[in-house]
C-alpha cells in the first residue's frame, strides 16, 4: 500500500517503464503504466478505482461520440531537488475544471475524487516522473458522457471521470511564427470560448493546418471586431512586454483563465513588472513593433509553459520580435516557476501540492 492510497488499486502485471528513453520524449506520445476511472450514473458518482492503463469500451451511443460532451484539464507533476515530487496548482485546476463542466452541463466531480485520486495516481506512478531539464509528468484528468444507450439530442446522464499520466519533455524548441487569425474566430461571447472541452479545440484545427502550409507554427486569435483584439494564441494565452509592461488581454467568456497566465502575473509582480490586462488589439500591436517598443512575445501555457514568438504577421505584414535574452521578463519568469515547482526556489505563493516519497 503506498502512502497516500485511499481507492482501490489494481496494479499492472508488466510495467512499460523500461521502454522509455527519457533523454528522447515526444510531448503526447508515451503514458504512465496506470490510470484512475471513476463513472457517473443513477445520479451519483460510484468508488474511484485506480487500474492498469488501457483501452476503454464505449457504447456507439455514447454521447460525447455525437454531441460533444467532453471536458478536460491539462496539469503537471516535476521532480524536486529533493526527490518529492509536486503537483502544480492543483486548486487551481480543480476550479477551472469544475467551471467547464457546469458549461458543458455535466456533473461537478467531487473534490477528493480529483485531488487524492491524482496524488495517489503520481505516488503509484512516481518512477515515471524524471528529472531530467525541461522535463515533467503531464496529468489530464478529464469526464466525458459515457455509455447510455439512447442518442437523442440531450444531455447524457452517465459519465466517466479518467485520469492518465505521462512522461513529457518541453512543447516548443524554438521560437515560433505566428499570424493573426482574421477570418476564423476561436470563441464568440456567449459560447465556450472560457471552458476546456474538446469542441474548442476540434474548431481551431483548420485554420490552424492553413497556416501552417502558410508556413507559420500557429495562429493568434483574434475577435470579431475590426480591431482584431487578441485573444489566444493558437491552444495558450499570449502576453506581450510594451515599452518594459507585462500585457495580457484580459480574461472574457471568450478566454480561457490559464493557470499559466494567472502563475505569469502573479511573478510578474514579485518581479516589480507593472503588468496590464485589458483589450490589446492587431493595431497596436503593428504601432508598437513599428516603434520599437514591441519588446517581447510570447505564448503560455500548462504544455509549452512559456513560447517565444519570433514574429507577428498581420494582414500581409510581418513584424520580428526581439531574441528574448537571459534578462527577458519571460526568461525570469519561466526561471523562477521551474524554480518553485522543483523547491530551488521558496513556493512563496502556495502553489505546489507536494507529494513526499519513502
Amino acid at each position: 500500500m503506498i502512502a497516500t492510497e485511499k481507492f482501490a488499486v489494481r496494479h499492472t502485471s508488466q510495467s512499460r517503464l523500461h521502454e522509455v528513453d527519457f533523454s528522447a520524449i515526444d510531448f503526447g506520445k508515451i503514458v504512465s503504466d496506470h490510470m484512475l476511472v471513476a463513472h457517473y450514473k443513477n445520479g451519483q458518482w460510484q468508488e474511484p478505482e485506480i487500474v492498469p492503463y488501457g483501452h476503454i469500451s464505449l457504447s456507439p451511443t455514447a454521447l460525447s461520440l455525437h454531441y460533444g460532451q467532453t471536458v478536460f484539464e491539462g496539469m503537471k507533476a516535476f521532480r524536486m531537488k529533493n526527490g518529492n515530487i509536486s503537483v502544480f496548482r492543483m486548486e487551481k485546476h480543480f476550479d477551472r475544471f469544475g467551471k467547464s463542466l457546469e458549461r458543458l452541463c455535466m456533473p461537478q466531480v467531487p473534490y477528493e475524487y480529483f485531488t487524492e485520486g491524482i496524488k495517489q495516481l503520481v505516488e503509484l506512478d512516481a518512477a515515471w516522473v524524471s528529472g531530467n531539464e525541461g522535463a515533467s509528468l503531464y496529468i489530464r484528468p478529464f469526464v466525458f458522457a459515457s455509455n447510455e444507450e439512447r442518442f437523442g439530442v440531450h444531455e447524457s446522464e452517465e459519465y466517466t471521470f479518467m485520469v492518465f499520466t505521462g512522461p513529457v519533455s518541453p512543447y516548443y524548441t524554438k521560437p515560433i511564427r505566428v499570424k493573426v487569425e482574421d477570418k476564423y474566430h476561436r470563441a464568440v461571447h456567449g459560447g465556450t470560448g472560457f471552458a476546456k472541452c474538446g469542441g474548442n479545440y476540434g474548431a481551431s484545427f483548420y485554420p490552424t493546418k492553413m497556416a501552417r502550409e502558410q508556413g507559420f507554427d500557429q495562429v493568434l486569435w483574434a475577435d470579431n471586431t475590426p480591431e482584431l483584439n487578441i485573444e489566444e494564441s493558437g491552444t495558450m494565452n499570449v502576453m506581450f512586454v510594451i515599452d518594459g509592461v507585462v500585457i495580457t488581454p484580459e480574461l472574457t467568456d471568450t478566454i480561457l483563465d490559464g493557470v499559466t497566465r494567472d502563475s505569469f502575473l502573479t511573478i510578474a509582480g514579485s518581479l516589480g513588472y507593472k503588468t496590464e490586462e485589458r483589450k490589446i488589439s492587431a493595431r497596436e500591436l503593428a504601432h508598437a513593433a513599428e516603434k520599437g517598443l514591441l519588446q517581447e512575445a510570447f505564448g503560455v501555457g500548462t504544455a509549452a509553459v512559456a513560447a517565444p514568438i519570433r514574429s507577428i504577421h498581420i494582414q500581409g505584414i510581418n513584424y520580428n520580435i526581439p531574441e528574448s535574452g537571459a534578462h527577458s521578463f519571460m526568461h525570469q519568469a519561466k526561471t523562477l516557476l521551474a524554480d518553485i515547482r522543483s523547491g530551488w526556489a521558496s513556493d512563496m505563493f502556495h502553489w505546489n501540492t507536494v507529494i513526499e516519497l519513502d
